[in-house]
């Protein structure tokens, strides 16, 4: 009985385990990636293994569904759901190109509605208000250049802590970023950004730099994801701003302002990184007062007798 046990672990585990390799030495997804789907895809092997399902030649779309609905009743929530799905998805595309399975079970079946989830934005007087530090010591000058450059090109947390010195052209006013799947792409540098970075620049020995990085800790090394964010939520404070001040909140700030402006969606899909067009337009839908502001001024059916 228990190598029975044993050969129905492994016929569930195994193919996992190629799955990931492939994620790993082919696909080179980010470690997070893998760990994202190395975490839902054991998480639907226990609850196969709940159901009797033995082998994912057993699979088919009623028994997806049953795992997912399981996974509800465990208390994962529409948003996880969706990641679980994707990641069977995913492994069930790869078991198909490999000729393990003849079709892919997972893909009629539907992801679980979620509700609008609409990005918060910090608006411009509150981010003028976040970015008025006048403190000269090293690290204030170093968090005021982060929040210059995160706000100023629309970085992601992990693209701002991942920046290198020789990824700077500040002549040109320019950097390069490395993105999501390894994707690099050129951003402008606006004027205050590059004014911070050349202070910033000035003061960066005296914390002993160990590496390339642009953005080091106190004591040197490359600074982390969770420093940057207590950093900004402290400054958050310290300025009074009414509003708690997270890393993506100024991404989505970026967005949300840049598309006020210029209402080019694709431009701004290119300075985001996003690699689908869907992704972008969700900011399209952040501000109706500000659209409503502007159709009752510009269109000529909507002014009112003042």
């Amino acid at each position: 009985m228990e190598q029975s046990h044993d050969r129905d672990d492994c016929l569930l585990t195994q193919p996992v385990e190629h799955f990931l390799n492939y994620l790993k030495s082919e696909k080179q997804l980010s470690l997070n990636t893998q760990i994202n789907y190395r975490r839902q895809l054991y998480a639907l092997i226990a609850l196969a293994k709940e159901v009797e399902i033995s082998c994912w030649h057993d699979l088919d779309s009623s028994a997806v569904r049953l795992l997912i609905s399981r996974s509800k009743r465990n208390g994962l929530q529409a948003r996880s759901l969706a990641l679980r799905l994707s990641a069977l998805r995913s492994f069930c595309d790869w078991m198909v190109k490999n000729e393990q399975l003849p079709a892919n079970p997972a893909r009629g079946v539907l992801n679980p509605k979620q509700g609008q989830h609409l990005p918060k934005n910090i608006d411009v007087d509150q981010i003028n208000q976040l970015l008025n530090i006048e403190y000269n010591d090293p690290l204030s000058v170093r968090d005021r250049t982060m929040l210059e450059v995160m706000y100023g090109s629309g970085l992601r947390l992990s693209e701002l802590v991942n920046l290198n010195c020789r990824e700077l052209n500040l002549i040109d006013g320019e950097i390069r970023v490395m993105g999501k799947g390894n994707k690099e792409r050129k951003l402008p540098l606006g004027r205050e950004a590059i004014k911070w970075i050349n202070h910033w620049l000035s003061m960066r020995d005296f914390l002993v730099p160990q590496d390339d990085a642009l953005f080091i800790s106190k004591l040197g090394k490359r600074i982390s994801p969770r420093n940057v964010e207590k950093r900004f939520a402290q400054w958050g404070v310290k300025q009074g701003l009414s509003v708690h001040v997270h890393p993506h909140k100024l991404r989505h700030s970026f967005a949300t302002h840049m598309l006020e402006s210029s209402s080019d969606l694709r431009a701004v899909q290119e300075l985001l990184g996003h690699a689908d067009l869907s992704t972008t337009q969700v900011y399209t839908h952040l501000d109706f007062s500000h659209l409503s502001e502007v159709y009752d001024s510009a269109h000529p059916r909507a002014k009112r007798g003042k």
